[in-house]
């Protein structure tokens, strides 16, 4: 039997009888999980067919849930199985089987259990050795295979980075798969090359038994991550001013979209392929660049800035292979890919081409939704305390009357403001990306300088909607999220702020609501009220440094609160233009709760709406809070020792109190007692002075003189003769 025979012809019939089981090695990475997943809802040998309604099949695969993927496989998809780098890792839903620390014996075992052995070495370098160690086991086990077997190793193009062009006359030819034996790799990718050899080598021995294949991949990128993350980050983010450019951002990065990576993938374990290199790339010749200024332009702010290639390496978010990935400069063609596969392509132009479709693939991989509050009611209730609350916890952008108008006169004057000769070529690119030139900009910030000369530092309506929605439209607030906080005040302003005008008549009729902007409709309308005793009266105590200057002094407030009730006391009102659209408002009467602070609203509120949708706290905020969570910690155990010691010292003292008190006490008592004894016994020394010691002494004088020579019974024979001796004997 020939090869070709071997390879697509023989697809079909298998695909018939079984399915096959997918080994992916780290699973948890962000290359095997995607890929993997991919697989998992792929029909062997579905990529040999031409599939004639691609969109609806796309939808009819995208619908696939996790809890049918496994009945679905006895259909004949891939089952997948595969290891996991930490034993916390979460398990794939769409996994059969996955692994953690086996022994070389053991994974050797599932290895042979599987029909396609799939190993990436593109982000796990790590990886490198675990997949030469496979291929060679896989390769001394062939004799004793049942099925064919793949082993396909994921590379990178990173092999092909130090390549010399055929004709340095002309560098802008491409390299395909045909000149990989000339590749010559980065020196960091050494590894990944002999890797390379290794699987394309061990290949050729038996290629009906065993057969291997090489994919050089470009940068991934796409659904939740890749090395492209940190960028989608930052923008998203809006922290720093503009997205890095390392170097003059010339290069150019062949790329792939991790989900067409995983197709061209599926076509190998399908087609088997004589050709044993293939490379997987877009059609895209993007610059880093391009690149950059793509996604700041569509996920943040659009400015980009220019940075030394050295800085690349004081960057916190990019690995050194990231920035190797990052600053390779390479023309490649995948050639075979176009002529031989079916690729159900998420991004054949590129990233810049399709860059609405990946970065909202994005944000719904990684939950980043914006989060749209508005806030309305009457003066002094508690809108900005509990705005400013909220945006704290969210993470969201506090849109209030004031910051916008001078956001806006602020944009407006730095627009027409001439600039110096020697920054017009570098802004030159951005002046004409501008929506308003010059002149227009001009005449807008003139009438608005006027119309608020004429009302008293106040704008007309006309003005501040177009300002208001300039900023709700910002990509800050598409991207976070906001809180309105007292506006809009009327049902007019209202309907005009959000009010699409772009929507066409067969929107309107086809839809029983009125038409509306839905990017910057708010989600939530809160609607916060109190009495008018307990409005005025919170405004009485506030301090007088808080209301100096402000409408809570009394005059203004009184004026304002009149104002408000007789605005909504009519029957267009702002909560009755959301009630039409079905935005039902939430009503709240702070002045039920006695708190000045709003805490239990706050935390009602935060209840209602959830769980915040972006990033949550970056690296430094949480450094922050572990920080002062170790001062707080180190401050209670200071205090608690210092109490601690104090009392020892206060119980010491008292021990000391108590026992010179006690010795004091004794000393009394011992004092009291000696002069009881002493009184007591005055009376018995009297009498033996007087009666015994003067017979007593005689008879010791006699003793003395007569000398007996048994004193005692000289001593007993003269108590006969003298009773008080007898007494006292």
């Amino acid at each position: 039997m020939s090869e070709d025979e071997e390879g697509p012809a023989a697809a079909p019939a298998e695909k018939a009888v079984r399915s096959q089981r997918l080994f992916v090695n780290r699973l948890d990475s962000y290359g095997g999980r995607n890929i993997a997943e991919h697989l998992s809802k792929c029909v062997v040998g579905a990529s040999l067919e031409e599939v004639e309604e691609e969109e609806e099949e796309d939808d009819e695969n995208k619908s696939i849930s996790a809890e049918n993927i496994i009945g679905k496989a006895k259909e004949g998809t891939f089952q997948i199985v595969g290891t996991l780098s930490t034993a916390e890792s979460e398990i794939p839903n769409f996994a059969l089987e996955t692994y953690f620390n086996l022994s070389r014996e053991s994974l050797q075992t599932h290895l042979l259990e599987c029909d396609v052995i799939i190993y990436n070495i593109n982000e796990n370098a790590e990886q490198i050795e675990e997949s030469v160690w496979a291929v060679s086991a896989l390769h001394s086990m062939m004799d004793h295979f049942v099925n064919r077997k793949t082993f396909i190793l994921l590379s990178t193009v990173m092999t092909w980075a130090r390549t010399k062009p055929f004709d340095p006359d002309d560098p802008e030819i491409p390299f395909t798969e045909e000149d990989y034996r000339r590749r010559k790799a980065h020196p960091n990718f050494i590894d990944h090359l002999n890797a390379e050899k290794t699987v394309i080598k061990l290949g050729k021995t038996n290629k009906q038994k065993f057969s291997t294949y090489v994919v050089a991949a470009g940068l991934t990128y796409g659904a939740e991550g890749g090395i492209l993350h940190s960028y989608f980050k930052n923008a998203w983010l809006g922290e720093i001013p503009a997205l890095p450019i390392f170097g003059e951002g010339t290069n150019i990065i062949p790329t792939i979209h991790i989900l067409d990576l995983a197709g061209v993938l599926q076509n190998i374990a399908d087609h088997r392929p004589r050709t044993h290199y293939l490379i997987a790339v877009d059609d895209s010749l993007h610059t880093l660049g391009e690149i950059v200024k793509c996604i700041s332009k569509n996920a943040g702010s659009g400015k980009v800035q220019k940075f030394p290639k050295e800085n690349a390496f004081l960057s916190k978010d990019l690995t050194q292979a990231s920035l190797d990935h990052l600053l390779v400069n390479l023309r490649m063609e995948a050639v075979f890919l176009k002529e031989n596969f079916n690729i159900r392509w998420v991004a054949q132009a590129g990233l810049v081409e399709s860059i609405g479709k990946i970065f909202k693939e994005y944000k719904k991989k990684r939950g980043l939704l914006p989060i749209k509050i508005c806030i309305v009611g009457p003066p002094a209730v508690g809108k900005s305390t509990i705005a400013e609350a909220l945006c704290q916890h969210y993470k969201l952008h506090h849109i209030q009357i004031k910051d916008v108008i001078s956001e806006a006169i602020a944009k407006l004057e730095l627009t027409v403001a001439p600039r110096p000769e020697v920054e017009q070529d570098e802004q030159e690119e951005a002046e004409e990306e501008e929506e308003d030139n010059i002149e227009d900009a001009q005449e807008l910030l003139d009438g608005v300088k006027e119309n608020m000369e004429q009302n008293a530092g106040r704008l007309d309506d006309n003005f501040l909607i177009r300002f208001m929605k300039e900023k709700l439209k910002s990509m800050p607030c598409q991207n976070q999220g906001y809180v309105l906080d007292g506006f809009p005040k009327t049902y007019d302003q209202a309907k005009d702020l959000f009010n699409n005008e772009e929507e066409e008549e067969e929107e309107e009729i086809r839809s029983h609501l009125p038409p509306f902007d839905k990017l910057i409709m708010p989600d939530y309308v809160i609607a916060l009220d109190a009495s008018d005793e307990f409005l005025k009266e919170r405004v009485m105590n506030l301090p007088e440094s808080i209301v100096a200057g402000t409408h809570y002094s009394q005059d203004r407030f009184l004026r304002t609160l009149n104002l408000f009730r007789d605005i909504n006391t009519e029957d267009e009102t702002v909560l009755n233009y959301f009630d039409e659209l079905e935005i039902h408002p939430q009503h709240i009467d702070v002045g039920k709760f006695e708190d000045l602070q709003n805490r239990y609203v706050i935390k009602q509120l935060i209840k209602d709406i959830g769980e915040p949708r972006n990033y949550g706290l970056t690296d430094e905020e949480k450094a922050e809070l572990q920080r002062k969570a170790a001062e707080a910690r180190l401050a209670k155990e200071a205090a608690a020792e210092a109490e601690r010691e104090r009392k020892e010292a206060l119980e010491k003292a008292e021990k000391i109190a108590r026992w010179e008190e006690w010795n004091k006490q004794l000393e009394e008592v011992k004092r009291e007692e000696q002069e009881l004894l002493e009184a007591q016994s005055i009376p018995l020394r009297n009498y033996l002075m007087k009666n015994v010691m003067p017979t007593l002494l005689q008879g010791l004088n006699e003793c003395c003189k007569v000398r007996p020579d048994d004193p005692v019974d000289f001593l007993d024979s003269a108590i006969h003769l003298q009773p008080e001796l007898d007494f006292c004997f």
